[in-house]
């Protein structure tokens, strides 16, 4: 019992020799770590865009490529030639806040609808809706390719449905090379 309790008062002392300490340090906030930034400047794309094939043939038109199996989307040119690429992240196997799956749409679409950096979800968070979803471009009903930040994309498929690729990569591809029209496809999981 004795030893106990000379455990406890050591234990006290060396919790008040740090606290006492810490105390009279001039406290500076940490500097923001990289997953603080929406996206990060040292991203390498080029090993989502080796993942993918270096030409297509899906006809004389842009395409959009989703492939969930390899968390790669790529843009082709008229001639089928991989223009640029990255991660993407699709729908997920079960979505809790749904009560079931929510798998992005398998097939061939077409882009309908075009937003700026502001575009944001009329459905989630469920209830209330208001999730960023920058730079989108709706292929099929509510589903769309946006941005999303660097820190929620990560090699699975945790979607509602639409297609997460990075920030600078759905400007790119907003501002750069969708227009309503631009065939998308998503490839099988």
């Amino acid at each position: 019992m004795q030893l106990s309790r000379l455990w406890q008062a050591c234990l006290f002392c060396i919790l008040t020799l740090i606290l006492s300490s810490c105390a009279t340090q001039v406290a500076t906030p940490p500097a923001p770590a990289a997953s603080d930034y929406p996206y990060s400047a040292s991203y390498d794309e080029s090993k989502y865009e080796a993942r993918l094939p270096k030409k297509i043939s899906l006809g004389k038109e842009k395409v959009i490529l989703v492939d969930p199996k390899l968390f790669a989307w790529g843009a082709y040119d008229k001639e089928g030639n991989l223009v640029r690429g990255g991660i993407a992240t699709a729908g997920a196997d079960y979505c809790p806040d749904d009560g079931g799956p929510c798998r992005t749409a398998i097939g061939t679409f077409r882009i309908f609808s075009l937003g700026g950096g502001e575009c944001a979800s009329k459905t989630y968070p469920r209830g209330k809706g208001g999730a960023l979803m920058p730079y989108c471009m709706f292929f099929h009903n509510g589903e769309s390719l946006h941005g999303s930040p660097d820190r929620m994309l990560v090699e699975s498929n945790i979607s509602h449905g639409c297609v997460h690729i990075r920030i600078p990569d759905a400007e790119w591809l907003r501002n750069n090379f969708a227009s309503v029209g631009t065939k998308v496809v998503v490839q099988p999981y």
